[in-house]
């Protein structure tokens, strides 16, 4: 058989059986560039932060009389244990509020970014813009704004947590609703229901489930987050662990982060309670 006498057909299945034989040399040889340039900039950035075994572990007998001190806790009693359960309540309030307050505006910024509520593509991508925009900028960095903006205390991190978890949420929020089934709203517009009747019984039932399980779980992870946040300057535990690390009260330090890790633990614990409570284990 000559290769006159195979179909088009045939080389058109074969090539998907094995795309890998029909390949050309320029396609290897890209891939081989590709491949070199990455480790190329692996082996850049190892000698560019001058990474060797020495800075690797050289530090090891500095962060072992770190632990020691950690462990070896001294005048326990004497601590100030007023202002540490205080900033745990202000971090725990800074999430909750920051998170409660971005969900609100995100389902409205949720539903206008999404394209089979908002058809217009320039609201559409005016819209889209302006979400990447406020979680395009990190929580830590909005803080250092609003810490300058209204000083320091709790209140810059509440702002901070609103702005970045308003860009993020509304963009998960928007793709829940554009992945909605229309058959429940068509039903919904079968018996005259005005487009403000549409959202509330045809897309909410579908949609809500889903965004307070995203709302939840940003809960979470912004009661980790405000810890951050109180380090530069926005209140909260974290603020209190600032200050010993500071002074080098190891001893504080290791209790502060051990009722961070115990918070975050019931956080999680409670959230997920509220889950199967609210919405049942189908969205877990």
């Amino acid at each position: 058989m000559s290769l006159a006498d195979i179909s088009a057909a045939e080389i058109a299945a074969a090539k998907s059986r094995i795309p890998g034989a029909f390949e050309g040399t320029d396609t290897r040889a890209k891939q081989a560039l590709m491949v070199l340039a990455g480790v190329a900039y692996f082996a850049f950035c190892i000698w560019i932060f001058d990474i060797t075994l020495e800075t690797l572990f050289g530090g090891l007998g500095k962060m072992g009389h770190v632990i020691y001190q950690m462990v070896i806790w001294k005048d326990f009693l004497s601590w100030d244990f007023a202002g540490i359960f205080v900033g745990l309540a202000e971090t725990l309030g800074m999430a909750l509020l920051g998170t409660s307050i971005a969900s609100v505006f995100a389902m409205v910024l949720g539903f206008v970014a999404a394209k089979n509520v908002v058809p217009n593509l320039f609201v559409h991508h005016l819209v889209r813009r302006f979400l990447d925009l406020l979680r395009g900028v990190d929580t830590l960095i909005w803080a250092l704004v609003f810490v300058r903006a209204v000083g320091l205390g709790p209140l810059a991190g509440v702002l901070s947590i609103i702005v970045s978890d308003t860009g993020t949420l509304s963009k998960l929020y928007s793709e829940a609703v554009e992945n909605v089934d229309r058959k429940p709203i068509e039903g919904v517009r079968a018996t005259g229901a005005n487009r403000l009747k549409v959202y509330r019984f045809g897309f909410l039932p579908q949609v809500m489930p889903v965004f307070l399980s995203m709302s939840l779980y940003w809960f979470e992870s912004n009661t980790r987050s405000a810890t951050i946040l109180g380090i530069v300057g926005a209140g909260g535990i974290g603020m209190q662990l600032s200050e010993r690390m500071k002074v080098q009260y190891w001893d504080q330090a290791a209790f502060i982060i051990l009722l961070i890790l115990l918070m975050v633990a019931l956080i999680d614990i409670a959230s997920k309670h509220v889950r199967m409570k609210l919405i049942g284990t189908r969205a877990l």
